[in-house]
């Protein structure tokens, strides 16, 4: 076995220098924000059990959450439900686009909480009895994940909201099956703003380094939500954080993940560290191609791949 790299000393500026030239893949064009992003924006951040966090060049630079959203609505409906969310949603991959209008058969439930479905759902599940009262209560847990305020784009979330047709039609789909108590307009706002909320690679590495630590924030020693919890949570994003191509990415990178259309990609590996990667271009199926690529390298260089043998 190659030796490994210490993730204190591994050169991250070298690593997204190497994934630089890399130039396929197209920026999103669902919202104007997403398709003038910076194809050229590259960085890679880790964040430690003991809060040292490590960065690249540009790893300053803010970029809307969107689908690395996922994992952490998940996370605060397992904990506002008492872990009912488990039975209101699937854990299942689906092989199919993240946005695809489909639910179970026979349950009307979402397939998992990664995909557009899922998310919408879960975000009805956190408290609150108004679209306001939840994206405060969000607001307030993604806070906890990362370890400060974060703000959220207002241009952005409104035009998640207008222009997100597929995913008014997949809440009046679950309305009409019964699986969503709120209403459709209500859980596609509060969904946007979640998709609006800003953040950096090195605050989305602490986000990711909070559930790789069961729930406690490395920096901050704050819980945000219990061990439990932390766990039902990546174990989802191992199976199913990059849509239909979650097989692939766990032969290939081996740590549970989320990517998005941002082209922000959010890793944990239990115990050992979390990762954020952003650059804009994607693949087909919706995933940063030079953070697939950075990804790779990071988990072989320091020996993090879930199924590697010591």
């Amino acid at each position: 076995m190659a030796s490994r790299s210490d993730p204190r000393s591994y050169d991250l500026d070298a690593l997204r220098a190497r994934v630089l030239p890399e130039t396929d893949g197209e920026v999103d064009d669902s919202i104007p924000q997403l398709a003038d992003a910076d194809p050229d924006l590259c960085a890679v951040a880790l964040a430690l059990p003991d809060g040292e966090v490590r960065s690249s060049a540009q790893s300053d630079v803010a970029f809307s959450l969107q689908s690395a959203v996922k994992p952490f609505l998940f996370a605060l409906a397992l904990l506002d439900t008492d872990g009912e969310a488990l039975d209101r949603v699937g854990i299942e991959p689906t092989g199919e686009a993240f946005d695809a209008i489909k639910l179970e058969s026979g349950t009307g439930r979402p397939p998992n909480p990664m995909v557009n479905a899922g998310a919408l759902l879960t975000a009805s599940l956190v408290e609150g009895t108004d679209p306001d009262a939840r994206a405060a209560r969000i607001a307030r847990g993604l806070a906890s994940f990362a370890g400060r305020d974060l703000d959220v784009d207002e241009e952005i979330a409104h035009n998640e909201h207008l222009l997100g047709d597929r995913n008014h039609a997949l809440a009046h789909l679950m309305r009409a099956e019964g699986t969503m108590a709120v209403g459709a307009d209500d859980a596609v706002s509060v969904y946007a703003r979640a998709c609006a909320t800003l953040v950096d690679a090195e605050t989305l590495a602490l986000m990711g380094a909070t559930l790789a630590c069961g729930g406690v924030n490395p920096r901050t020693g704050e819980r945000a939500v219990p061990t439990r919890v932390a766990r039902d949570v990546v174990s989802v994003m191992a199976t199913c954080g990059v849509y239909d191509g979650s097989g692939r990415w766990m032969r290939a990178v081996g740590i549970p993940a989320k990517s998005s259309v941002s082209g922000a990609i959010v890793l944990a590996a239990p115990g050992r560290l979390g990762a954020a990667v952003i650059s804009p271009p994607l693949d087909s199926q919706g995933t940063s191609v030079r953070g697939r690529h950075a990804s790779e390298a990071l988990s072989e260089a320091l020996g993090i791949h879930s199924f590697d043998v010591e």
